[in-house]
């Protein structure tokens, strides 16, 4: 998937990036916030989740990614000097 995304953006300039970016955080933001804090990290609170809980996937899809993104994005800024 990371694949697809990289390829399907590679001539995305800057600005568009950082408004797609908080656009679907804010999505995210906003399928989350409806969850209490049990919801969101007692395993088990929702059924569908298994064995984790539904935080660690609202935790992979944010900042788990955003950190890896940044570590990626670095990486370029470097090899650009």
């Amino acid at each position: 998937m990371n694949q697809l995304f990289w390829e399907k953006h590679q001539q995305t300039e800057y600005a568009k990036a950082l408004t797609l970016l908080e656009e679907s955080h804010n999505k995210v933001m906003q399928l989350m916030e409806p969850f209490s804090n049990d919801e969101l990290f007692q395993k088990g609170a929702v059924s569908w989740s298994g064995g984790t809980t539904l935080g660690s996937y609202f935790i992979s899809t944010t900042s788990s990614h955003y950190d890896w993104a940044i570590k990626k994005l670095k990486k370029h800024q470097k090899s650009l000097t």
